[in-house]
């Protein structure tokens, strides 16, 4: 099990990514945009720079739903291949089966 505080954390990072995404994404256009000037892409890295860090969606980690393992999380599934395999093997999850040959 993960210490709370990291998970926690974790979701109080999707919460600001979600808040500032419409931001973010009308700053990225005109920086990309090819018809902005100069000075307008400067300005809009400078209110880019400006914003939270913890922002940016780069930052925020996957984690397994049920113990908050960071590592090792199937995304399909949302769960770490501990959680993953125990589920597996308890036949919790429809439609998986452990390999054997």
């Amino acid at each position: 099990m993960a210490k709370k505080s990291k998970v926690v954390k974790n979701m109080q990072r999707q919460e600001l990514v979600n808040r500032f995404a419409p931001k973010r994404k009308k700053l990225m256009a005109i920086i990309k945009s090819p018809n902005s000037s100069v000075i307008e892409k400067r300005l809009a890295y400078q209110k880019l720079e400006k914003m939270p860090r913890d922002a940016n969606p780069i930052r925020i980690r996957n984690r397994c739903n049920l113990t908050g393992r960071p590592r090792g999380v199937y995304r399909r599934f949302g769960l770490s291949r501990i959680s993953m395999r125990e589920m597996v093997n308890n036949g919790l999850i429809p439609g998986v089966k452990k390999a054997s040959w």
